[in-house]
């Protein structure tokens, strides 16, 4: 079935199902493979829970008229997702970047939202597939779309904007992420930087933070939106300090967020540009912005047993970490206390930068320190660092009483699950 066709088939159905667990009636079930799974095999399970369609690329047992056969069932999503995006002809704003994508895309999606139908990305389902099933959201009353795009080695980006096709782009920041793939942070910038090469060739519009030199240096580039504190920036802005909440200043008056950290004003910085490049009226923009609540283990400030708990535990890379760190040593509290598990996905670096940031930790003015994870634990330290190679370690010898009264940052990779720390609080 040609892609034209297939698309004339989704138009009449009622989505997209990739889980059979998840079948909607009159849904498509597209039949994906992964590394420890092959839904060819639950392609007739799907049918029976009320699919209208399965799109297949091995021949079925059982014949059966509503199972499509495609050489490629990713490449026929990826296809259709791409269709549908040109046959809807709305505005799609790209997002990437090291650190603060998803936080930055919510509040895109927070202000836009006060004056358009919009479709966002779903959590972070940034991916091969989650970028296809995002635009397959979208509907004849959507009036923007916010694509976030993820990746960890060199073009995966460039080939996402194939299928999303932005016209609107902007790069949250480079930072020391996904190193295993891109090697170095040069590498990550080029990776990156994918997204505004597109753009470039298609005339898109880049949106940059002046403040950001890697990004200024596009700034020639003919078609851009700025923002910044420099007065040359299409909207100027100030940037007051954390009081622990991100605070931005615009026209003097300033709005402040419910995310923890001034590394989170940047993120607001975007979402206000960004709306004022659409056009939503500044009060608007202010009240979408101060009323955002973040969730998801990402910035959330949190109070429990007379503590004050800032858990984003949902990822961790150096620099965030580096910034979260920062950021907890310029908090005005009587103890703080950090709680800090391995960056996941740092290659040949992960023993040099586990190392410069128990360094930096070291020589911080927190007052007490816990390392969890076997990258954290191989570290050379001083006594005033605990060090566990396990959760299980940490658990078993935590003292709750240690952590009243206190203002306790928890961070590290998805993978070490860290939110699991308040239920020992």
């Amino acid at each position: 079935m040609e892609i034209k066709q297939l698309h004339q088939q989704f138009l009449t159905s009622d989505g997209i199902s990739t889980d059979t667990r998840n079948i909607l009636p009159n849904t498509i079930f597209f039949a994906l493979k992964g590394e420890n799974f092959n839904a060819n095999h639950f392609a007739k399970k799907a049918l029976e829970a009320g699919a209208s369609f399965a799109v297949i690329d091995e021949a079925a047992e059982v014949s059966d008229p509503r199972f499509i056969l495609v050489p490629d069932v990713l490449k026929s999503l990826q296809e259709l997702a791409a269709f549908h995006r040109r046959y809807c002809g709305i505005p799609v704003i790209g997002l990437t970047g090291s650190n603060g994508k998803t936080t930055t895309k919510e509040l895109i999606n927070a202000c836009l939202s006060r004056k358009f139908r919009t479709v966002a990305t779903r959590g972070n389902l940034n991916n091969h597939i989650g970028v296809p099933l995002t635009l397959l959201n979208l509907t004849a009353d959507t009036e923007v779309a916010i694509v976030e795009m993820g990746a960890n080695h060199p073009g995966e980006i460039g080939f996402l904007c194939t299928i999303a096709q932005p016209d609107i782009g902007y790069i949250t920041n480079f930072g020391k992420a996904h190193l295993e793939g891109f090697k170095t942070l040069e590498g990550v910038i080029a990776a990156k930087s994918e997204l505004y090469d597109y753009l470039k060739e298609n005339q898109g519009t880049l949106f940059l933070n002046l403040d950001d030199v890697i990004q200024k240096d596009h700034s020639s580039y003919s078609n851009t939106f700025t923002f910044g504190s420099s007065p040359a920036a299409d909207l100027q802005l100030e940037y007051p300090e954390a009081n622990p909440f991100a605070r931005i200043s615009v026209t003097g008056e300033e709005v402040e967020s419910r995310l923890i950290g001034s590394y989170n004003s940047r993120n607001m910085a975007a979402a206000f540009a960004i709306g004022r490049y659409f056009k939503v009226p500044d009060e608007d923009l202010k009240e979408a912005l101060i009323t955002y609540t973040p969730a998801n283990n990402r910035s959330q400030i949190l109070e429990k047993d007379g503590s004050k708990i800032i858990l984003d535990a949902y990822n961790a890379n150096p620099t965030s970490m580096a910034a979260a760190v920062d950021n907890l040593e310029a908090l005005a509290a009587a103890r703080k206390i950090a709680v800090l598990g391995d960056m996941f996905e740092l290659g040949d670096h992960a023993a040099e930068e586990h190392q410069n940031l128990a360094e930096r930790l070291e020589k911080s003015s927190i007052d007490s320190i816990f390392l969890i994870g076997v990258n954290f634990y191989s570290t050379h330290t001083g006594k005033r660092i605990s060090k566990f190679q396990s959760f299980e370690d940490f658990r078993d010898s935590l003292d709750p009483a240690e952590f009243k009264d206190a203002t306790i940052l928890i961070k590290g990779s998805r993978g070490m699950a860290l939110e699991r720390v308040l239920d020992l609080l």
